[in-house]
């Protein structure tokens, strides 16, 4: 097909006019000055070679997940034992004190080795069978014969425990929900198990894999929250199971009496209102802390028992606070966005520490009015503070609070008021995951057994074990 377009000769002249094909005279001892090579378009970025340096204060790590790790759970009994789930729709249980390899993973490293790579921790237990990310797992109590796993395909499945870690038999799965949000271990009924759904139902089961037909005895079920029920948290006790929604109710369920809500707050009550729903709870022998969003706090107090009146305060109940069950003792709001996680200090303290999605983490002094005791309001920079927790470690006193958050970092504070404000009672951080905002956050973590070890969840689908010097 003849083409309209102009033709090109081999130096790039066209032929639209054949005149000024040809050189004028003078021109033709005209000089080109040279100004030496330029590279090629790429050259400079291959000259250039960013190195970037990757600080890793990890004594082990776990990297058998292919995606995100969602949940972490600690065995009761021993604490190395450790089982994950995550976003490739299974859960892993591993010995976080195996012996590791010589070094990490080349992208790990702080200096990387070519020629060595630290070997992952072995995996002692693959737990499958869930169609969708494992979001919730846990040990029961009193002796970890079980270990349950929740999954965004609304499974609840159940291993039993035998002679050896490794050694885990599959009992029995429930699938009464679309989705499972969370689970709680109760901390002193044996084997019992409560959930939350995202169609707001709480479920409550007792685990017994010697009676044949009834493994998942249901020991209550509840449809009280109209919408996600997003959190859930026994009192120390395990009488009381508190749980919370994104329609902003809080249940407090007498489990094994009644069966029923001893205790309704909802949105209904404007004192209790928190626009935008509740997402994280916490519980002490007197009182339940409920966070949501905007940064917002309620403080409720808890039924007590007839002699609570007796109970010294290292029991945790007074006469007031017996009075003031069922009652908002106060609403809080030190911070500018979503509460994600609450933690209660061990007795004799009355600390609640608060971390929030504005990377911060607030402390209150729950006697003496809930008094705002310290902001750290760069505790993890602008990235969400995902997890806090106490040390629950007599010689350390419980005023030792571990943090983490999406920046990849675990971090320690010294919450007594004594230590300086300038330093926001920073003891010492540690890293490893990426973080930054590379998909490589801390979403959970474990440090049970004196707080010795730290064990992570990242989002980067590494589990990583860190030592403290908390022995």
């Amino acid at each position: 097909m003849a083409s309209n377009q102009p033709t090109r000769d081999p130096i790039g002249n066209t032929n639209e006019d054949e005149d000024e094909d040809v050189l004028d005279a003078d021109e033709v001892g005209e000089e080109i000055e040279d100004e030496g090579d330029h590279p090629m378009d790429g050259d400079e970025d291959e000259d250039i070679q960013e190195e970037l340096q990757f600080q890793n204060d990890s004594i082990a790590h776990f990297d058998a997940h292919t995606d995100s790790i969602f949940c972490i759970a600690q065995h009761p009994m021993n604490p190395a034992i450790i089982v994950t789930g995550g976003g490739d729709d299974v859960a892993y249980i591993f010995d976080s004190t195996a012996e590791p390899g010589p070094v990490l993973p080349s992208s790990y490293q702080s200096q990387p080795t070519p020629q060595e790579e630290r070997q992952s921790l072995p995996v002692l237990k693959k737990l499958d069978g869930h169609t969708d990310s494992v979001n919730a797992v846990g040990f029961t109590n009193p002796k970890g014969e079980y270990v349950v796993t929740g999954g965004l395909d609304g499974k609840l499945r159940v291993w039993k425990s035998g002679v050896k870690n490794d050694q885990w038999d599959f009992v029995i799965e429930a699938s009464e929900v679309e989705e499972v949000n969370w689970l709680a271990v109760n901390p002193s009924q044996e084997n019992v198990v409560a959930l939350g759904a995202s169609d707001g139902s709480v479920w409550v089961y007792k685990i017994d894999a010697a009676d044949k037909g009834n493994e998942l005895h249901i020991l209550m079920t509840q449809y009280q929250h109209t919408a996600s029920c997003t959190a859930g948290s026994w009192t120390p006790d395990g009488k009381t199971l508190a749980t919370v929604s994104e329609d902003g109710s809080l249940y407090l369920w007498d489990v094994f009496g009644s069966a029923q809500a001893v205790v309704s707050m909802t949105a209904t009550d404007q004192r209790f209102e928190v626009e935008g729903g509740l997402y994280s709870v916490a519980c002490t022998t007197a009182l339940v802390a409920v966070g949501g969003a905007g940064g917002n706090i309620k403080v409720v107090g808890l039924p007590q028992p007839a002699d609570s009146s007796k109970k010294n305060k290292a029991g945790g109940a007074s006469k007031q606070q017996a009075a003031s069950a069922g009652q908002i003792l106060a609403s809080l709001q030190a911070q500018s966005d979503g509460i994600e996680t609450l933690s209660f200090s061990s007795p004799p303290l009355t600390l609640l520490a608060a971390g929030s999605v504005d990377g911060s983490i607030a402390i209150f002094d729950t006697a003496h009015r809930f008094a705002l005791r310290r902001h750290i309001k760069e505790a993890h920079e602008e990235h969400a503070v995902v997890k806090i927790d106490f040390v629950r470690n007599q010689q350390k006193g419980g005023w030792i609070l571990t943090s983490a958050g999406m920046d990849g970092v675990i971090r320690r504070w010294d919450v007594r008021g004594g230590t300086t404000a300038a330093g926001q009672g920073f003891i010492k951080e540690w890293q490893g995951h990426r973080g930054g905002g590379e998909g490589g956050g801390v979403l959970g973590f474990v440090q049970g057994g004196g707080g010795g070890r730290i064990v992570t969840a990242g989002d980067d689908s590494v589990s990583l074990v860190f030592r403290s010097d908390i022995q």
